[in-house]
């Protein structure tokens, strides 16, 4: 094995599995990851460090094999998933209760966004990707998951500052 995609599953190993378990019933990220690296180590040398780095290549693969795992199993791909739990025990109490006071009107707003602004704020928000590597991931120009981005943003901010608002211009 080459030390490039040794060094690269060392470095990236836990976010694509991150990634994979919030998309995926309890187990099977792990089963997906060992498919992800299966399709990287084949796919190694249609990596062109000029498109991005390797870890936005990797969510890359990341994707096409859990959108492939959806397929498969004629299963639709999630649009809402939970949200992860604070680490930092000092501050887990508060975090948990403005989570879960939040949760619902979060949730609600993340359904509302179009499929295309919600993978690519989830990249941005919860992978911790750039809009340049996000845009990688899922195909699009950097200039366009920029656009896609603010407006994602500015939906969410709206909806969660006033949704009922929100929630009357979407029913006309």
């Amino acid at each position: 094995m080459d030390e490039w995609f040794v060094a690269q599953v060392d470095a990236h190993g836990g976010d694509i599995h991150a990634y994979l378990s919030r998309r995926t019933a309890d187990g099977v990220a792990d089963d997906l990851l060992g498919e992800v690296w299966v399709a990287a180590y084949a796919g190694r040398s249609s990596f062109d460090p000029d498109l991005g780095s390797p870890r936005a290549w990797l969510f890359g693969v990341a994707r096409h094999v859990l959108h492939g795992y959806y397929r498969k199993r004629r299963l639709r791909v999630p649009t809402l998933l939970g949200f992860e739990r604070p680490v930092d025990e000092t501050d887990a109490v508060d975090a948990r209760l403005d989570a879960a006071a939040l949760g619902p009107a979060l949730r609600t707003a993340l359904h509302d966004l179009p499929a295309a602004e919600r993978e690519l704020l989830l990249l941005v928000a919860w992978e911790n990707l750039t809009p340049t590597e996000a845009a990688q991931v899922l195909g699009i120009p950097p200039g366009t998951a920029r656009s896609r981005l603010h407006r994602a943003r500015q939906r969410m901010d709206e909806h969660l500052t006033d949704p009922a608002r929100t929630r009357q211009e979407a029913d006309r």
